[in-house]
């Protein structure tokens, strides 16, 4: 069944589906703890709303799937899971709770249309004796495909977080004008505080360092979502190649 067109895309589409919901589970709520001071419990808030989006969604694709071709729904909600992933590569230190909220919503409306479209759509042409393989199997495609996308995108946070801190630590040099006045700013805030010279000078050192490790953290979740973002984008030609079932889809689909 994996190597027919019909059932293949499917599966590739739930792979990569699967992928980002819950590398985005996981990597939206690390984000807000490690470098927003959120708790672990508002941090899993700004997951909820997503989650309200998606059943209220459920509910309306499960209307348009009898009229609408399931590519075209697949489409769609690749297109707004992507763009929710593209939004959130602009990230930076002082976005908000109401910020992430919204972006978690725009994939709870995504997932849906992509969700109900492939349980229609990778029962076509699958003998009604293979249709428990082939639910079976769609399962398989979303949780895999869950365990890869974490994988990816860890594997891609930590390079690219290398990456970026060797690149930025290349202009914190005594040689660098900036450098040298931020420095010189820095240790005297730290004396206006109370701290001696040394004491102050290695505060700022130590701030500047700090500050250098945040930005390359920022950098790397960018470099995060937007493979998150380019991995949703695979959905668009692989919907394309889904044919339109030609009647409900078996009653053991799940």
């Amino acid at each position: 069944m994996l190597f027919s067109r019909q059932f293949g895309s499917c599966f590739l589409v739930m792979l990569a589906t699967g992928a980002i919901l819950i590398a985005t589970t996981q990597f939206v709520p690390q984000l807000l703890q490690e470098y927003y001071g959120y708790t672990a419990t508002w941090a899993g808030l700004a997951l909820s709303p997503g989650g309200m989006a998606t059943v209220v969604m459920m509910a309306l694709v499960g209307r348009l799937t009898g009229t609408v071709p399931a590519k075209w729904l697949i489409i769609a909600g690749a297109v707004v899971i992507a763009a929710a992933m593209y939004n959130l590569t602009n990230i930076y230190g002082d976005l908000n709770f109401g910020w992430f909220v919204w972006q978690r919503v725009y994939v709870g409306v995504g997932l849906p249309l992509i969700f109900l479209s492939i349980t229609s759509a990778s029962y076509e042409g699958i003998p009604k004796n293979k249709t428990d393989q082939a639910s079976a199997l769609i399962n398989v495609a979303r949780n895999t495909g869950g365990s890869i996308g974490v994988s990816i995108a860890q594997n891609v946070l930590a390079y690219r977080q290398q990456f970026h801190q060797s690149r930025l630590v290349e202009n914190v040099v005594p040689s660098n004008p900036a450098y040298q006045e931020t420095l010189q700013q820095m240790t005297q805030a730290f004396q206006e505080r109370g701290s001696s010279a040394l004491d102050a000078a290695n505060q700022a050192f130590a701030a500047i360092g700090q500050a250098v490790a945040e930005q390359a953290a920022y950098l790397a979740y960018i470099d995060v979502f937007y493979a998150l973002c380019l991995m949703a984008l695979t959905a668009v030609p692989l919907a394309l190649l889904i044919r339109e079932p030609k009647g409900p889809a078996p009653a053991g689909a799940h």
